[in-house]
């Protein structure tokens, strides 16, 4: 958390090292400041299938539809000159969890798909950690560098927070191995979105508060009298990490307590389970309208995550934003018929998208739907919010669908459900104005279900090529604007809006 005139400052010290890194120029990172860009990284955890989203194969296609994972033409909803597709699924279960569900994709698709860029690849790992971790760095293609390390560098320099991580546990949420970044572009985790306001000042919300002079005296005492004289603070003394720890305590976080982000980033309403008017606090101006957009922020731990997301953009607190499903088992109570759990009362099967493992269709279809309604949440909210420079908040953002791998292509003759493993053949969705809309990068052999690549200059398909993950990596990059110049990647074009 700096000024623009302290980073400076910072690079200067640099130069003197000899990094040359273009990013290390202050005239990108001013440029930056001033037109900036914003990133939502939204993981779909555990192996989103592309072709169980927006590359659905029609059995009509296929040669052997019955042993390949087709659709029913009928089941299948296209659009007119766009290469996307939409399954409406209703089954009775997911696997063995006798919940039977609903889902609508065709209606976040009719709404959003003059956006939404799909490309394909063909990944290294099928291990999640490390899959991951490679959906970030483009298989650590830029020294290291994360997607949200490198936009949190150029468009954060004047945020408090540039680069958040709402999901924790996962290697989407990986801290790049590149040491000259700056420590205040790494990721900043939240264990717990809901109450992760709390946290941002010290002393307000308190039932007895504090006067800010005495406030000010007390850590004043502490930092020059007390900790000095403990057994820590004497073996640690030259430590740099107590060094920056004690400086992070300092003048970043009266910044921070005077941005009062505590009320700004409060989705939560004032209620006898949290009473915030008590301890003298409200909610947030737009926790009203990011409750519309995400009902379930009180108990499901994704809208939580995208309620805040969507506030920390708005208030200028961060340019990068991680959020997602995760291996956890999220359940909304409902109204049973008594033979089996409350119809769509399982929000997120055990595993996110691998419990694909016992019941891919099913698990697919589910995860998939949650994803589709953050995207249409979030893009709705932003949409709605303008812009100083002019336009909305929307006109500038990109979200992108960070994914492991996708799944085994098979399945027994004529199966309804059945058990799929990881496959390093895949794609990646991104929903934003800055990359071509209603386009797809790349294609699917429907003999075989598997994707192939495209022509990183012109787009066009490559059914004898495969792109890999750096390619990826590349082309967010330049969609986003963030300087390459030194960094040895290949020019994607095909993935930036002419």
């Amino acid at each position: 958390m700096r000024s623009r005139r302290a980073l400076l400052q910072q690079l200067s010290a640099f130069a003197g090292v000899g990094l040359t890194s273009s990013l290390l120029s202050p005239k990108a990172l001013a440029k930056g400041a001033q037109d900036p860009r914003f990133l939502i990284v939204l993981c779909a955890t555990g192996g989103g299938s592309i072709i169980d989203g927006p590359l659905a194969v029609k059995a009509s296609e296929s040669a052997t539809p019955e042993v390949l994972n087709t659709f029913p033409d009928a089941m299948v909803k296209q659009w007119q000159g766009s290469p996307f597709r939409a399954v409406d699924l209703s089954m009775n279960s997911i696997g063995a969890i006798p919940a039977p569900f609903s889902t609508r994709p065709s209606a976040v698709l009719e709404r959003h798909r003059g956006a939404l860029m799909v490309a394909t690849q063909t990944g290294t790992s099928v291990n999640h950690q490390i899959a991951e971790r490679r959906s970030i760095t483009g298989n650590e293609a830029f020294r290291g560098r994360t997607l949200q390390e490198l936009v949190a560098w150029q468009y954060g320099a004047e945020v408090p927070i540039p680069n958040v991580h709402l999901l924790a546990g996962t290697g989407f949420n990986d801290a790049g191995t590149d040491a000259t970044v700056p420590a205040w572009a790494r990721r900043q985790v939240v264990a717990d979105p809901a109450i992760w306001p709390l946290s941002l000042h010290g002393t307000k919300g308190l039932e007895r508060g504090l006067p800010a002079d005495v406030l000010q005296a007390v850590r004043k005492v502490r930092a020059e009298q007390f900790e000095p004289a403990t057994r820590f603070g004497q073996v640690y003394a030259e430590a740099p990490r107590l060094a920056e720890w004690a400086r992070l305590r300092g003048e970043p976080q009266e910044r921070i307590e005077a941005m009062g982000l505590i009320e700004k980033l409060m989705v939560a309403e004032d209620s006898p389970a949290l009473p915030l008017s008590k301890f003298g606090l409200r909610s947030s101006g737009s926790a009203a309208a990011a409750r519309s957009a995400f009902p379930n922020s009180d108990t499901d731990p994704l809208h939580a995550q995208a309620a805040l997301a969507f506030l920390l953009l708005k208030h200028g607190v961060s340019v990068s934003v991680t959020l997602g499903p995760d291996f956890g088992f999220a359940y909304a109570p409902g109204v049973s018929d008594g033979a089996g759990l409350p119809p769509d009362s399982v929000l997120n099967p055990p595993l996110g998208f691998d419990f694909s493992h016992q019941a891919h269709r099913a698990a697919q279809a589910v995860v998939w739907s949650r994803i589709y309604a953050v995207v249409d949440g979030l893009i709705g909210l932003l949409q709605a919010e303008p812009f100083a420079g002019g336009g909305s908040m929307w006109d500038r953002t990109m979200i992108y669908v960070a994914t492991e791998f996708g799944r085994t292509k098979s399945r027994p003759a004529g199966a309804e459900d059945w058990g799929t493993g990881h496959d390093l053949n895949n794609g990646v969705a991104v929903f934003s104005p800055l990359v071509p809309g209603d386009t797809l990068r790349g294609g699917v052999d429907p003999d075989t279900c598997l994707t192939y690549g495209f022509d990183p200059d012109t787009g066009e398909p490559t059914p004898d090529q495969n792109n890999a993950e750096v390619d990826i990596f590349s082309g967010l990059l330049g969609a986003l604007g963030v300087d390459r110049s030194d960094s040895g990647l290949p020019d994607v074009p095909a993935l930036r809006r002419a």
